[in-house]
């Protein structure tokens, strides 16, 4: 997807999600546990204003988030980092540095794809904890939030952090798993110490996960997807240690 997109589909779901936050607050989100609508708001304004500030100070600032944006209540403090946020993405150039936990491409212009699907999969939240129709994803965006989540979050990962896969990872036989969407497919391997990721399709594998574009990036995300809309096939410890990767990789 070109940047350019990328901000579209970020100002997009921001309004959907800040429509959402401002009519339900209270509202229990059930893919947070824990969280209403207010905290779900108050966590993305802190997520907008923490990428503002790794992009203008080269660093991802530590520790966060700072005491004094308690004080500020959640949809104002979504608006101001959102306006700081959109600020620095639209005046910087995609391939200017920044800082990043993403040592392969610490640049602007994986902040615009990042905060792109951070925002749509948090309005996803917003929606279920309202209980809001859930608005349409762009297969475009859909897709490549599948091959973000698999190799930016957990491939990046595994490799980076491997203690902290090894309980999930360790009894590992070793497995192959098939994803599919319309046309796009992507194989993963896992093994002790090890999550792979391959673009293409393949006949040998342990489970399988078909579904349309939006339907497989909620399934994977744990964002309760309709359960109709999505084919899964394979053994349950198969699906239980792909899961499982993916939920260490995204805490």
């Amino acid at each position: 997807m070109e940047n350019s997109r990328f901000l579209d589909c970020l100002s997009v779901d921001f309004a959907r999600l800040r429509a959402v936050a401002r009519r339900s607050p209270a509202a229990s989100v059930p893919t947070c546990p824990g969280w209403t609508v207010a905290d779900l708001t108050r966590h993305v304004g802190e997520v907008y204003l923490h990428k503002t500030l790794a992009i203008r100070d080269g660093a991802e600032p530590e520790p966060w988030p700072p005491a004094d944006l308690a004080a500020e209540g959640p949809l104002e403090l979504l608006d101001r980092s959102y306006a700081a946020l959109r600020q620095e993405l639209e005046t910087r150039e995609p391939g200017d540095p920044a800082g990043s936990w993403y040592s392969p491409d610490p640049t602007v212009g994986f902040w615009i794809r990042r905060m792109a699907q951070e925002t749509v999969i948090h309005r996803v939240d917003a929606e279920l904890g309202a209980g809001e129709p859930v608005a349409p994803i762009p297969d475009d965006l859909a897709v490549d939030g599948v091959d973000e989540l698999l190799k930016v979050f957990v491939s990046y990962s595994v490799g980076e952090w491997s203690s902290a896969f090894k309980e999930i990872l360790d009894p590992s036989p070793g497995r192959t798993f098939a994803l599919r969407t319309d046309g796009t497919a992507w194989r993963v391997h896992t093994a002790p110490g090890t999550f792979t990721v391959e673009n293409g399709d393949t006949a040998e594998a342990d489970a399988t996960i078909t579904a349309r574009p939006a339907a497989l990036l909620r399934w994977l995300w744990h964002r309760q997807p309709d359960d109709a809309a999505v084919t899964v096939t394979g053994r349950p410890e198969a699906l239980t240690e792909l899961h499982g990767c993916i939920t260490i990789a995204t805490q």
